[in-house]
C-alpha cells in the first residue's frame, strides 16, 4: 500500500518546492495543493463554499483511488489552520490520512518576510497561473497571516499528528530538506 505525506504550511512556505524534491528523491507521486485549486478556480469562485466543496471532493477521491493503487507514495501539500479553522482542516487530514498504512506529516515555517520573497519565484509563478497577480496574491499573503494560525505553536501539532515533524526551512535549501524529510521517515 502506498504512503503519504502531507506536507502542511502558510502560503509561499516552500510546500511545493520541497514535494518536487522529495518526488525526485523518493520516486512519489506530488498532489501540490494548486493542482486542485486551479482547476476548481476556472469553474467555481474562489470565495464560494462551493469551490471549497468542489476541490475537497477532487483531492479526497484522488487521494481514495490512488491508496489502492500500486504506487509506492503520495505527497500532497496544503494549507493547514492551527486556529478558527483547526477541527474542520483536522477532519479532512484524517480522512486523507485513515486512507493509508503509513502516512507522514511535514510542518515547514519561514517568516512572513521570507515568504513575501518566495510568492514571486519563477517556479511558484510558474505552477500556480492564480498566483500570477502578484498584487492579489501579497494581499491574500498578508491577510490569511492575520485570519488564520498557519503554523503551529512548539509541541501543538505532536497532539494532532502521530508521525510528525516540523523543519523551519527559511534558511534551508530545498533539496536538503526534502533529504531530511525522507531520512526521517525512512521513505
Amino acid at each position: 500500500m502506498p504512503k503519504l505525506v502531507l506536507i502542511i504550511g502558510p502560503q509561499a512556505v516552500g510546500k511545493m518546492t520541497v514535494g518536487q524534491e522529495l518526488e525526485k528523491l523518493t520516486g512519489y507521486k506530488l498532489l501540490y495543493n494548486h493542482m486542485t485549486i486551479e482547476m476548481c478556480r476556472l469553474i467555481f469562485d474562489y470565495d464560494k463554499e462551493i469551490y471549497k466543496k468542489m476541490n475537497s471532493i477532487i483531492r479526497y477521491e484522488v487521494l481514495k483511488e490512488f491508496s489502492k493503487s500500486n504506487e509506492k507514495g503520495i505527497i500532497v501539500t496544503i494549507c493547514f489552520d492551527f486556529g478558527k479553522d483547526l477541527e474542520k482542516d483536522k477532519l479532512e487530514a484524517y480522512k486523507w490520512i485513515e486512507l493509508f498504512d503509513d502516512a507522514y506529516v511535514v510542518e515547514l515555517e519561514a517568516s512572513v518576510e521570507e515568504r513575501l520573497k518566495r510568492n514571486k519565484t519563477e517556479n511558484r509563478l510558474k505552477c500556480k497561473p492564480s498566483k500570477r497577480d502578484l498584487i492579489w496574491s501579497e494581499n491574500d499573503l498578508l491577510r490569511s497571516n492575520i485570519v488564520h494560525k498557519l503554523n503551529s505553536e512548539p509541541g501543538e501539532a505532536k497532539n494532532i499528528f502521530d508521525k510528525y515533524i516540523k523543519i523551519n526551512n527559511e534558511r534551508i535549501e530545498p533539496k536538503e530538506v526534502a533529504k531530511s524529510i525522507k531520512e526521517r521517515f525512512n521513505l
